[in-house]
């Protein structure tokens, strides 16, 4: 049997492999290949790998769950939700109740199941996670609150419905409970659970701090200690209580997070690899013991519960969650596609259904975990498969202005592209200037970027303007070089600090700025055109004045002479100028505005980004 076993798994994580290389060629997520891959092996397909092939496979699945919520809690940062924006926080509250209650009463009616079963299946399907919801981010780079919305989502609905579904599982198997049962069942899981997370956190915490880990192998021995904890911590607790380890990992990885340990980078790099290992591992496991007939046995009513759960409850959540908030109508469109479903449903449906069946309820089991698989493949498929499609539909995939220098003339940049709605990202290799652009609010990575694989991971390929602001102009050159052969952007910025290098900036063809001639230009405009030097001083400051580009691309405008558009611009603003067909010129009140024609507007502040808005058609 151990012959038979050892190449067999060795297979499974080498196709677990092979899943992630081929999403990442095809910007496809990996899960769709994973679930592929499973099926291909299981029953269904060559029959590799069956019902009897892994005994102890409660145990691994079970294990690896612990190591999978322990991921997910451990980016749960606490300034970073509290950071997150009013969408982030409804979507993980009012859009996780809407979905668990929607969700139970579609399965109970359309399937007929109890109501125990029924909200179990709605607790479970709760869950997005950053498992599916990742993968889908990497092929498609919407905007960060997107981005931010979507992951905290993931994140904190991954851990709360793990601990919710296995709370409700508790639940059901008393017969007729009380009030005070249930509640004692409750606390016994959950809160036994969470004392052994705080527990073994702190002593995690401790030896990482306080003890010698070996000065040579410390950042080696730190991962190992942390991985030791989180197995450690679902194994405690559940041999207090069964289905307690879900809620004690969960503990212990949110309090790792947010507390100071050292090698943290390293810790949560070697988690991931783990973490990717052992998702390929259970995913394609479960995936190859999925029998059809589960999913058929199911019948209209499975349709119909997909139906409702892709087409009616996650858009309408997402539209109560949303309302009143940053997100522009597309994004929030966007948003309430893409909500697919992953390991944590699969693998704790499974737990359970293992159970249901030992208890003699082998119709409640196949429910379950029919029901909760056709939901995951339906929405990775459709969701996951289909999110970059529909994001270039939506045109939700901005392009992104790539700032590479973080210091004060970096930083400086970025803040005023931002102001105006841009999509900016600073690069930067030293480690001070990084912690300043963050905490500054940037979106910030570090890294080198005379390395294409820097300037590629920070999105370059999809960026409108690349700038180099650097204060070494060997970089900056080298920077240019790199945006204007390898990528495809629309401008590449250089910043001269020697005036005695402008000439090689012009020798690659973008535009450069000249330090000296800057500054030169900016004591002879406060010589000779104080006005417009004075004005220029407020340009980005609420309550000052502004002027800004815009391309027409709404309806309101479109086709419409400036002696009408005029008198409808918000505010105090006003058009002074237009380049259309590669000229740039004053229009006459007679002159047409047409899709595509950039327009500069000239005015106060907020009435000029309000203009801008509508010239969008935002």
């Amino acid at each position: 049997m151990a012959s038979q076993l050892i190449p067999l798994v060795a297979a499974i994580i080498a196709i677990g492999v092979a899943a992630q290389i081929l999403a990442d060629r095809f910007e496809v997520p990996s899960i769709v290949f994973l679930i592929a891959a499973g099926i291909a092996l299981g029953p269904e397909g060559m029959g590799v790998i069956t019902p009897g092939s892994f005994d102890a496979l409660p145990a691994i699945v079970g294990l690896s769950v612990g190591i999978i919520v322990f991921e997910g809690a451990f980016h749960l940062k606490i300034e970073k939700l509290r950071q997150a924006t009013s969408e982030s926080l409804r979507l993980v509250t009012l859009g996780a109740a809407i979905a668990l209650v929607g969700t139970a009463v579609v399965v109970r009616f359309a399937l007929g199941a109890s109501w125990g079963i029924a909200v179990l299946i709605g607790a479970l399907l709760v869950a997005t996670g950053p498992t599916v919801i990742t993968p889908v981010l990497k092929v498609v780079p919407v905007r960060d609150r997107v981005a931010a919305a979507l992951e905290t989502e993931g994140i904190v609905n991954d851990v709360t419905a793990a601990i919710l579904a296995v709370v409700v599982f508790e639940t059901i198997r008393l017969e007729n409970p009380t009030p005070v049962e249930s509640f004692q069942l409750f606390a016994q899981r959950l809160g036994g659970g969470v004392l052994v997370g705080v527990l073994v956190a702190v002593i995690v915490w401790y030896v990482l701090r306080y003890i010698d880990l070996s000065p040579g192998d410390a950042p080696r021995n730190a991962r190992l200690v942390v991985l030791a904890g989180a197995l450690v911590a679902y194994g405690a607790a559940e041999s207090i209580a069964s289905e307690a380890g879900v809620a004690a990992v969960a503990t212990a990885g949110i309090i790792l997070c947010n507390l100071e340990v050292p090698y943290e980078d390293q810790i949560s790099a070697f988690k991931g690899d783990v973490t990717l290992i052992v998702l390929s591992f259970v995913f394609i496991t479960l995936a190859a013991l999925l029998r059809f007939q589960d999913l058929l046995a199911l019948g209209p009513g499975g349709v119909v519960v997909v139906v409702a759960v892709v087409a009616v409850i996650r858009p309408l959540l997402v539209y109560l969650s949303t309302v009143g908030g940053q997100l522009t109508l597309n994004e929030r469109l966007f948003v309430g596609f893409v909500g697919p479903r992953g390991i944590i449903p699969a693998s704790v449906a499974t737990l359970f259904a293992i159970e249901l069946q030992a208890s003699g309820q082998e119709g409640a089991a196949t429910l379950l975990v029919g029901t909760v698989f056709l939901v995951i493949l339906t929405t990775v498929v459709l969701q996951g498969g289909f999110a970059r499609y529909i994001a270039e539909r939506l045109d939700v995939i901005p392009m992104r202005v790539i700032v590479i220098g973080g210091g004060r003339v970096g930083r400086e940049v970025a803040n005023r592209l931002e102001d105006r709605g841009e999509n900016v990202v600073i690069i930067d290799s030293d480690e001070t200037a990084v912690e300043k652009a963050r905490d500054a609010g940037f979106t910030v990575r570090i890294g080198d970027a005379t390395n294409l694989e820097t300037l590629r991971s920070a999105g370059a390929a999809n960026a409108s303007t690349i700038i180099a602001a650097t204060g070494d102009d060997d970089a900056n050159l080298l920077i240019g070089r790199l945006a204007t052969t390898k990528f495809e952007p629309e401008r590449v910025v250089c910043r001269a600090n020697q005036p005695a290098n402008v000439d090689a900036f012009d020798d690659l063809g973008v535009h450069v700025i000249s330090s000296s001639h800057a500054v030169a230009q900016e004591i002879d405009n406060a010589i000779e055109r104080p006005a417009m030097q004075r004005w220029e001083e407020n340009i980005d400051r609420p309550g000052g004045g502004d002027v800004q580009e815009v391309t027409l691309t709404g309806q309101t405008y479109e086709d419409r002479p400036v002696r009408d558009v005029g008198p409808e611009l918000p505010g105090q603003c006003l058009i002074g100028l237009v380049t259309s067909d590669g000229e740039t010129f004053v229009p006459e009140a007679d002159y047409v505005l047409e899709r595509g024609d950039r327009v500069t507007i000239i005015g106060e502040h907020d009435a000029v980004r309000e203009a801008m808005a509508v010239f969008r058609g935002q």
